[in-house]
């Protein structure tokens, strides 16, 4: 597997430039890492750090406009284009995307479509890119109140009606686990469909053994499935965030790519 640690979580507060962190990364031992927004980020500095250090960008977003509400179809498309850009220059191959949140007055089947036509006018722009979207379900019980999609289940289901092998589940451990709980039996069940985990522990989204989630067997569980992708580390650390990195890649080297 490749660890990718989140700069935007990991170094949360912290301060330092992107350059300084993904150089941090580096010494740490890791070989590629993640940010959330790439149009917050020095495009041209990003490219050049990336280079000199011999990284790989494992995922960024796309644009967060809604899928759920058609009238913000082509703001979603317009948005995905700049990101595929963006991905292409960075050798980025997956692009992170969320719904958009529950619709008053619109019906759960209602946006339910509107969700797999607009990922289905988006399996057509990454076509030919090498890039896989991947659709992220968020718990809604701590994190992310009103937001669409929030079981695994449905998140599966969604994928396979949009019958596209460019767009994909992220499955976020931390998230499902308050969700629904049975993560191992959920995505090992599905791996398939899974192109992206992301990682952290509960509660609190701390750093890997401060909480309820046993991630020797997760990671085990996962690894069983032959899944060699990206595992994001997309926690927020209680303790020093470089020790914590440390910590981790040697609790795990067993399963490092």
């Amino acid at each position: 597997m490749k660890f990718s640690p989140s700069l935007a979580a990991v170094f949360r507060g912290v301060g330092r430039t992107t350059r300084e962190n993904i150089r941090l990364v580096k010494e740490m031992g890791y070989t590629s890492f993640e940010f959330w927004s790439w149009w917050n980020e020095d495009l041209d500095e990003v490219e050049q750090v990336m280079k000199e250090c011999d990284m790989t960008l494992g995922s960024t977003c796309t644009k967060m406009v809604s899928l759920t509400d058609r009238s913000q179809r082509e703001t979603y498309l317009s948005g995905l284009r700049e990101s595929i850009a963006v991905a292409t220059r960075l050798n980025c191959k997956y692009l992170i995307s969320q719904t958009g949140s529950e619709l008053a007055g619109v019906s759960r089947a209602e946006m339910t479509a509107s969700l797999i036509e607009g990922l289905q006018a988006a399996a057509s722009l990454l076509e030919g890119t090498g890039i896989t979207l991947v659709v992220e379900p968020l718990n809604t019980r701590v994190d992310h109140k009103g937001y669409f999609l929030a079981r695994s289940d449905e998140a599966f289901e969604i994928i396979r009606q949009v019958g596209s092998p460019q767009v994909k589940v992220l499955f976020d451990v931390y998230h499902q686990q308050i969700t629904e709980g049975d993560v191992i039996r959920n995505l090992t069940a599905n791996i398939a469909d899974i192109g992206y985990f992301h990682i952290a522990d509960n509660p609190g989204r701390h750093e890997i053994g401060t909480g309820e989630i046993n991630y020797d067997n997760v990671l085990k569980a996962i690894h069983e499935t032959g899944y060699t992708g990206f595992v994001g580390l997309e926690y927020m650390p209680k303790a020093d965030a470089l020790q914590t990195l440390q910590q981790f890649r040697e609790r795990y080297a067993r399963y490092w790519d």
